[in-house]
């Protein structure tokens, strides 16, 4: 502490000086950095409240609100030691070039999920296909899509890989078509099962009359006669509604005397052990 006091004057005040501009930048980094998450959490919690706003843009909002506040945050730290933020803005600028050269991959990210957010292909709650990934989507960011499959696993798939696929949203439209096959003994009364089959199609209230069911014959081979039962119900109920109508059938079928399932007659033989007589 003494050899603090011996020094010059104008030494002791640069010391002092930056000790306090020291200081100051640690606590506007600490300040800054708790408010820009502390904000971020806010504006997520309250716009989750609003039903009216898009759940597709309340994580971009808050990511925003974030990395504004670091950046002031920086900023601020900087002018405390003197720094001219327009020379330091040109810097950025021409050492952000340099970075976007060498991080292409990460930004292209970035570019993906702004054109995703503006294209629109999904929302946050839909069921898509992109790929080999399959889930509900839970949240879109700048870098990535949070998607969780079948399995409750959660997915972390960048951006650029969504955007490059070809994404099929299970969600988007309200009607969607349920498609199985039922295979037939070639014994079977054809003409008699498919009426069945629209009879089912038809009495079951979650089925839509408008496209019109169908029950068309897909292939005739070795194992039968192949039929198609196709119809359309609501997305949200397809699966249900599949069920339902394949149950039916399938009960409705049996219980006919003109109508058969294909069976197979399965012949075993044992071969005598070589040197042996045949039994």
């Amino acid at each position: 502490m003494s050899d603090f006091f011996n020094l010059p004057p104008e030494l002791r005040l640069l010391f002092v000086n930056n000790g306090i501009n020291l200081v100051a930048a640690v606590l506007i980094l600490v300040i800054g950095w708790t408010l820009a998450r502390l904000l971020a959490r806010w504006t997520r919690l309250g716009l989750n409240r609003i039903p009216q706003f898009d759940p597709t843009l309340r994580p971009l909002v808050a990511s925003i609100i974030r990395y504004g506040i670091i950046a002031f945050t920086i900023i601020a730290v900087l002018q405390r030691f003197g720094v001219e933020t327009t020379s330091f803005i040109a810097v950025v600028g021409a050492a952000g070039v340099a970075v976007g050269l060498a991080m292409q991959s990460t930004l292209s990210n970035v570019a993906a999920g702004v054109m995703l957010l503006l294209v629109r292909p999904f929302r946050v709650g839909d069921r898509i296909r992109a790929g080999e990934t399959a889930g509900t989507v839970r949240e879109i960011e700048l870098f990535r899509t949070v998607i969780v499959n079948d399995d409750l696993l959660y997915l972390s798939v960048p951006n650029s890989t969504l955007f490059a696929a070809t994404i099929v949203n299970e969600s988007r439209e309200s009607r969607r078509r349920f498609n199985f096959q039922i295979v037939l003994d070639h014994n079977s009364d054809i003409a008699k099962a498919q009426a069945i089959m629209r009879d089912v199609i038809g009495s079951n209230p979650k089925v839509l009359k408008s496209p019109p069911p169908a029950t068309p014959i897909a292939a005739i081979d070795h194992n039968g006669v192949t039929m198609n039962v196709l119809g359309y119900t609501s997305t949200a109920e397809t699966g249900q509604v599949k069920d339902e109508i394949y149950l039916e059938i399938f009960r409705r079928l049996k219980q006919e005397e003109d109508v058969y399932f294909p069976s197979r007659a399965v012949n075993l033989r044992r071969d005598p052990m070589p040197g042996s007589k045949p039994s």
